[in-house]
């Protein structure tokens, strides 16, 4: 077991980024045109890299298998993107969004890219005012800010509910003025199958048109992974149906270690589930716990009644309801961290106080915040002494600007208005803090490989607040990556032109033609999905929001056995050589095969709770997560192995000098 070197910059916290800027080695502008750089994704954190690296002078190449960098899962997000501006004047700073990242991760993230992160923060935003992204403000003028889970301010600037969608629309404004210069060229419709390495270093990839089928060779100088997480593994997920691992599983199979595959994220407010015919879920912003306020009924009675379509939850009364996180965590009420919220959920419709036909739903309430806002509106009007019937009204006017289209996306999914009755929801998997390993200037174990955004694990620990996704997208394509990478590719300004057709791309290629007849040689006794949904009631009954060591070890033992019955029997239509979607699929399935079974490894060896990774047999008596500081204060990075419970874990022992490192309260 060796150690992993991190290669974090020596001296004060707050001094390392600025220190390490001035000592690496830069690319003059005159040989930046000689050097080639692959970005595969164009998320926030793909189109931001490439956007930037091509502003700098690098020849870039962009792949995502999207038919428009625009329909980047990024798209999605949509409560907002945190920022230590203090424009709330509430106390906030640079430490306070770096203590409140390592606390809200469950001191399970490395200190030293955490404050880098805040750091960079007030950066993003200025950066994305000037593209001309439209985030709400003040009456004023000024930006505003709303708070989000696990922090005592407001520190989230957002674009109504519409946040990543407004942000990748500026990160893409940004590429395609690097398009047009000549400097990026996009390749959509393509999907990385392999990475390639020349003298140990990334030099290229494999991709195929998605659209012909064709096989492609692209070099590089060095290529950066920005494809997003891995949460499809649950098969039901809020991620987009394409999302999926394969950029970074391949890397992985090439040597590039994976950390942390169990911290998983799953979000508190989601739609709830509906039947077996679904093949997503849809998400409910964050943000909307800021308003809305999350309850069930006190008595088991009138769940059962609910759940019957005897009661309606407007007929109970406050006295008779249960507003249990903000009886639970009073300090932090409806806004605890994420990993918080889920299990308190989980426990009260465990315990038989669910309010939908399943059982597995909870309320998120806005009628408190209708009246209130209602009464604030007209005071402010000037009515005095409004009746009740203008305040509602006026109250769902506010709340309208603040959510509509979120209103409006849950009313056409479930056919209920929650301005007149709650919302129900419940959790579901979100985002994916494992990822490729990766050091402090965001290259994996592969010298010229880099990971960027979701795709790699270095800054949320064992939980993600909140907003944090898009800032650390934002933060390692617009201000890291672009630094770090010019110190690896210094070394190459005498390279010249990397060439395709060498022994070492002929050998790559020809791994993936292999790979891909053997999929296309299955029996044929069962389609693609049939084995993703499979793995999906798994990984989620077996390594969802609690996880044991029994279960665990049987999750590992089925997803063995249905990976073997996968690749024996799966049946892919079509041929290699054309348009094929359910080859994508049965792709993308293969790797989540291995991944899942690494995954619960990775649950089962690590003999504690912390943040997203729930382990039944590690809890207070109160219920929380136990963690155990003394023997697992480290990054699990993982070695690949053919066989996943065979893999080798190396170990990133984490350091806590800036920060005391006690039992999480939200009490």
């Amino acid at each position: 077991m060796s150690e992993l070197k991190s290669n974090i910059p020596e001296g004060p916290l707050a001094d390392k980024w600025t220190q390490h800027k001035n000592d690496i080695n830069l690319v003059n502008p005159a040989n930046k045109r000689n050097i080639d750089v692959i970005v595969v994704g164009t998320g926030l954190a793909g189109g931001s890299a490439a956007a930037t690296l091509a502003e700098l002078g690098y020849n870039v190449k962009t792949f995502c298998y999207q038919d428009s960098p625009r329909r980047a899962h990024s798209i999605a997000a949509q409560g907002g993107i945190n920022a230590a501006k203090n424009y709330q004047g509430d106390g906030d700073s640079n430490y306070r969004l770096f203590y409140d990242t390592v606390k809200g991760g469950d001191y399970r993230s490395r200190e030293a890219n955490v404050y880098r992160l805040a750091e960079v923060s007030g950066n993003i935003i200025d950066q994305c005012v000037a593209q001309g992204v439209p985030f709400a403000r003040e009456y004023g003028g000024l930006l505003d800010n709303r708070s989000f889970g696990g922090v005592l301010v407001s520190r989230t600037f957002y674009a109504k509910g519409q946040t990543g969608q407004q942000l990748l629309l500026g990160a893409y404004s940004a590429m395609n003025r690097q398009i047009n210069r000549g400097k990026i060229k996009s390749f959509n419709r393509h999907e990385m199958l392999d990475l390639v390495l020349v003298d140990g270093k990334a030099r290229g990839i494999i991709a195929r048109d998605l659209v012909t089928g064709e096989i492609e060779r692209h070099a590089a100088h060095a290529v950066v992974l920005a494809s997003g997480g891995y949460g499809n593994v649950f098969f039901l997920s809020t991620n987009a149906m394409g999302s999926n691992v394969m950029a970074a599983w391949r890397a992985h199979r090439r040597g590039a270690y994976f950390a942390n595959p169990c911290y998983t994220q799953i979000h508190p407010t989601c739609i709830p589930v509906s039947g077996d015919h679904q093949s997503k879920l849809t998400l409910m912003s964050e943000s909307l716990r800021n308003d809305g306020r999350i309850w069930v009924p006190k008595k088991k009675e009138d769940a059962i009644a609910i759940r019957e379509g005897k009661k309606k939850p407007t007929d109970l009364s406050e006295d008779e309801r249960d507003y249990y996180l903000e009886r639970r965590y009073p300090a932090f009420g409806n806004l605890v961290p994420r990993d918080v919220a889920s299990r308190a959920a989980k426990e009260r419709c465990d315990a038989g106080f669910g309010v939908n036909k399943t059982g597995e739903a909870v309320y998120l309430d806005f009628s408190s915040a209708i009246e209130r806002y209602g009464k604030e509106k007209a005071f402010t009007s000037g009515h005095k002494n409004p009746s009740k019937e203008e305040v509602i009204k006026l109250g769902k006017e506010v709340v309208e600007a603040k959510y509509g289209n979120l209103f409006q996306m849950y009313e056409k999914i479930v056919d209920q208005n929650p301005y007149e009755t709650p919302m129900m929801i419940y959790p579901a998997v979100h985002y994916t803090m494992g990822g490729l390993w990766v050091d402090y200037n965001l290259q994996t174990t592969i010298p010229g490989c880099y990971a960027a955004g979701e795709a790699n694990f270095s800054d949320h620990g064992a939980n993600r607040l909140g907003a944090s996704a898009l800032m650390q997208g934002l933060a390692d394509g617009y201000f890291v990556l672009p630094y770090t990478i010019g110190d690896y590719l210094s070394k190459d300004i005498r390279t010249g032109k990397i060439p395709t057709d060498s022994p070492e791309f002929d050998q790559a290629e020809k791994d993936v033609r292999d790979r891909m007849q053997k999929l296309m040689n299955g029996s044929g006794q069962h389609s693609v999905d049939y084995y993703h949904k499979k793995l999906g009631k798994i990984m989620w009954n077996k390594c969802g929001m609690a996880r044991n060591a029994k279960e665990l070890q049987e999750a590992m033992d089925e997803i063995a056995e249905l990976r073997a019955d996968f690749w024996a029997n799966v049946k892919v239509p079509g041929t290699l050589d054309s348009k094929n979607a359910e080859l994508e699929k049965a792709g993308r399935v293969a790797d989540f095969l291995e991944l899942g079974e690494l995954f619960a490894k990775d649950a089962f060896t690590r003999n504690e709770s912390c943040g997203g990774h729930f382990r039944e047999e590690y809890q207070t008596p109160e219920g929380e997560a136990l963690r155990d500081d003394e023997n697992f204060s480290f990054v699990s990075a993982w070695e690949y192995n053919e066989n996943p419970r065979e893999a080798k874990l190396h170990k990133e022992q984490l350091t806590f000098e800036n920060i005391e490192v006690k039992t999480r309260s939200y009490k």
